[in-house]
C-alpha cells in the first residue's frame, strides 16, 4: 500500500504528468471551441436566410395591401372589401377631434382637490 501511495505522490509531483493533463485539457477545450464556432456559423446562415424570407414576406404583404387599396378605389361597388374597412383594418383612418373634446379632456385630467 505504501508503494502505491509513494508512486501516486511521485506522479502528482512530476511535471510530465501535470503537462500531460494540461495538454489534454487544452485539446478538449480546443475541440469544444471549434464545435461552437461551427454552430455559430450555422446559426448565422440560418439568420441570414430568415431575414431574407421575412423581407420577402413583408414585400408580398405590402403588394397585397396595395392591390386591395387599388381594387377598392377602382370600383367601390365591385370591391370585396370597402375602402373604409380596409383603411380601418390597416389603421389609416384619422379620427378628427373637435376642440371642445380636447378642452374637456384637459379639464378632466386636472386633479380635483377639495378641502
Amino acid at each position: 500500500m505504501d508503494q502505491a501511495i509513494s508512486l501516486l505522490n511521485r506522479a502528482v509531483n512530476s511535471n510530465a504528468v501535470v503537462n500531460t493533463c494540461l495538454a489534454g485539457v487544452f485539446a478538449v477545450l480546443s475541440v469544444r471551441s471549434w464545435a461552437q464556432e461551427q454552430t455559430i456559423k450555422v446559426l448565422e446562415e440560418e439568420k441570414d436566410s430568415l431575414l431574407k424570407s421575412n423581407k420577402g414576406m413583408k414585400n408580398a404583404m405590402w403588394e397585397w395591401k396595395q392591390a386591395l387599396y387599388a381594387e377598392a378605389e377602382a370600383d367601390p361597388k365591385k370591391a370585396l372589401v370597402p375602402l373604409s374597412t380596409i383603411k380601418s383594418i390597416y389603421g389609416d383612418v384619422v379620427t378628427p377631434n373637435s376642440g371642445a373634446d380636447d378642452k374637456k379632456d384637459r379639464q378632466s385630467a386636472k386633479p380635483k382637490f377639495i378641502i
